[in-house]
Formats: structure tokens, C-alpha cells, sequence
């Protein structure tokens, strides 16, 4: 049989009967739409990362363009983040209105090169995303610093960090505000899309609230030109039951990371690396390669499926030749991308399986004398 690199099968069978339960008394509740399990759900979440409020949306790319918007960018306004990312990080900014540019990324985390940062800020710099990516935080400190030099508005990107600290702060409570994703594939996901944004801030959580709803604070009555972007009843009570599950599933993570080490230690990749300060969460375990593509193909003979995070800097995607990046603005980001990939990594992998995967890039290795 092949590993995969990511599987929710087996998780769904462990937990099919509670799942199962909470859709049906969704379903019969006579309540679809931001009912009581919204509203538990979000308090709940914001709980755990020890935020103030939340406030469910539909999915993570809107958490990010409502947080942008609730916190105050205006269009036209200047948005620094990374290169080093999914799409929708970006395409969110655009939603919002404004600009997206980049700063390079740090060669050891593949996070924000922080030191770059206070050099991208120019007169129409508004805000910084900053994306906590393969499951761990960036150097908030730092960014803070610059954003508070500058009045800078601060976004956390979560979408695949819940449950990542920073000097024992859960992410989703470092910044103005946070955006997460609970996609399929999320370290905390549901069966759809889903998305929350955390913030401190009583007037952000307020202006969210409308956001997400059209503009309305009741039925039918626009204060103000708002969206469709609500988190349903459905995928709030299943990530409820999920919530429940999330420090296992990061224990687990943790421990298939650790085995990932003491078994790779030898070879000629390239491991993750863990910054100072935080506690990595392994939504992806990602390593290097100069022969990347070449060890790819080896996996995939053996049965063994990796996946790359990502291949294309988006500064280099026709979608965003309109920002003015040519290939060579960011080279740390551009070597990244030909040379990482990720390797299984979810809760329900086997040690069998895992083990599988191991022998299979061990041999692929010696195979090609790497």
C-alpha cells in the first residue's frame, strides 16, 4: 500500500461516532447558521489560544482579507508578508484592497527573514502579515518592534500553526489579529472549509461581526457593505469535538517529528529547524535537498508520496507579475522552493508506515549517492 503524505480516514473512523452524533444534533436542532455552536466554538478556540474574542468565517483566505479590513487597511495601503507561502495569504491582501510586498525568508525556519522587515516599510506601508508557516511562529518580538516604529498594523497568519507556541504563547494572541484556516488538511480541520479570526481588540471583534454578515448587525439591515463569510453550524460542532483532540494531534505530530530526526539524522538532507523561542506544531515536516526532484521521483517509485510547500514563490506567479518581482528579488525564497518538500506527517501515520518512508528515502538516497 503507499503512504501518503497526508490522510484523514483513519482519524475519521477513531472518531466517526462522536462526529457523527454532533452533525446529527446540529441537524436537528432547527438552528444551520450561526447558531449555538458558532458561538461555542468561538469562544472555546479563542480560550485555547488565549485570545479575547473569535469570530468564525468560512474559510482562511476570508479570515485573513476580514482581519485586514476590521483592523483598518484602506485600499491602496501596503501589506508587507512573504513570498514563501500559500496563495491565499496574498490573493487576501489583494481582497482587501491592498498591496502585497515581500521580504525575503529566514534560510534555516523558511520564515520571515525579520531583519529584512524594517527595509520594506515605506510611507504607504500599512500592515504586516506574518505567517507562521509548517507549523511554527515567526520572531513576533521583532515585528512588533518595526510595526510599533512605524504604527504598523500586525495579522497573524495561523492557517497551519494552531497549537504552535512562542515563549509558551499559543499563536492567534500575539498580534492585532489572527486568521486561521481549519481546511481538511489543517492541524485542526474539519471536513470543508472553515476559518476564524482572533483578535484582543473590542472594536475589531465588533467590526468583524458585520463584516462577516453582510454588514448587519440584525437581519436585513446593512450598517455597512460587509460580506457572506460565516462559519457554519455544521463545521462548528464537529470542530468542537476536534478541539477536544488538538493537544493528542500535536502530541502525535510531535512525536512522528522526532522520529524523523533520530532517523534522518545521518543523511545528506537538510531537517527543520526550530527557532529560539518556540514550540514547533509539524503541520508539515519539511526537508531539503539539493537533488530534490530527483528524490521525488525515487519516493514515488517506491510508493511513497511526498508533496512540496510550496514550488512557486508567488512573487514569480504570472497571477502577481502585476506587483513588479522579477526571479532573483528574493533568493533565499527562490532556492527554498527548488530544493524542499514535505514528508508524511499527520496524527493517524503508523509508526509502520512511517518507518516505511524512511526506508524508502534511505535507499532513494543511496540510490542516487546523495
Amino acid at each position: 500500500m503507499p503512504v501518503n503524505v497526508w490522510g484523514y480516514l483513519k482519524e475519521y473512523e477513531a472518531e466517526r461516532g462522536e462526529i457523527l452524533a454532533a452533525v446529527e444534533a446540529v441537524l436537528t436542532s432547527g438552528k444551520l447558521i450561526l447558531g449555538p455552536n458558532v458561538a461555542a466554538f468561538e469562544r472555546e478556540f479563542a480560550d485555547y489560544c488565549g485570545a479575547t474574542h473569535g469570530v468564525g468565517v468560512d474559510n482562511g483566505t476570508n479570515a485573513v482579507m476580514l482581519a485586514l479590513l476590521a483592523a483598518g487597511v484602506a485600499a491602496g495601503d501596503e501589506v508587507i508578508t512573504v513570498s514563501n507561502t500559500a496563495v491565499p495569504t496574498v490573493s487576501a491582501i489583494v481582497a482587501a484592497g491592498c498591496v502585497p510586498r515581500f521580504v525575503d525568508i529566514d534560510p534555516a525556519t523558511y520564515l520571515m527573514d525579520v531583519d529584512r522587515l524594517e527595509a520594506a516599510v515605506t510611507p504607504r506601508t500599512r500592515a504586516i502579515v506574518a505567517v507562521h508557516l509548517f507549523g511554527q511562529c515567526v520572531d513576533m518580538e521583532a515585528v512588533a518592534e518595526v510595526a510599533a516604529r512605524h504604527r504598523l498594523l500586525v495579522i497573524e497568519d495561523c492557517a497551519q500553526s494552531h497549537g504552535a507556541t512562542r515563549h509558551g504563547q499559543v499563536c492567534g494572541s500575539l498580534a492585532d489579529a489572527a486568521a486561521f484556516s481549519f481546511y481538511p488538511t489543517k492541524i485542526l480541520g474539519t471536513y470543508g472549509d472553515g476559518g476564524m479570526v482572533l483578535t484582543g481588540s473590542e472594536a475589531i471583534d465588533t467590526k468583524l461581526r458585520k463584516l462577516r454578515f453582510y454588514g448587519m448587525e440584525k437581519t436585513y439591515y446593512a450598517l455597512e457593505d460587509g460580506y457572506n463569510s460565516r462559519l457554519d453550524e455544521l463545521h462548528a460542532a464537529i470542530l468542537r469535538g476536534k478541539l477536544t483532540h488538538l493537544p493528542a494531534y500535536i502530541a502525535r505530530r510531535r512525536e512522528l517529528a522526532s522520529r524523523y530526526d533520530a532517523a534522518l539524522a545521518d543523511t545528506a538532507l537538510t531537517l527543520p529547524a526550530t527557532a529560539p523561542g518556540n514550540e514547533h506544531a509539524y503541520y508539515l515536516y519539511v526537508v531539503r535537498h539539493p537533488r530534490r526532484d530527483a528524490v521525488m521521483a525515487g519516493l514515488k517509485q517506491r510508493d511513497v508520496n511526498v508533496n512540496i510547500s510550496y514550488p512557486w514563490p508567488i512573487h514569480t506567479m504570472t497571477g502577481y507579475a502585476h506587483l513588479g518581482y522579477t526571479a532573483g528579488d528574493l533568493p533565499v525564497t527562490e532556492q527554498a522552493a527548488r530544493e524542499i518538500f514535505s514528508l508524511p506527517m499527520y496524527p493517524s501515520l503508523t509508526d509502520a508506515e512511517q518507518d516505511t518512508a524512511i526506508a524508502a528515502l534511505r535507499e532513494t538516497l543511496a540510490e542516487l549517492g546523495a
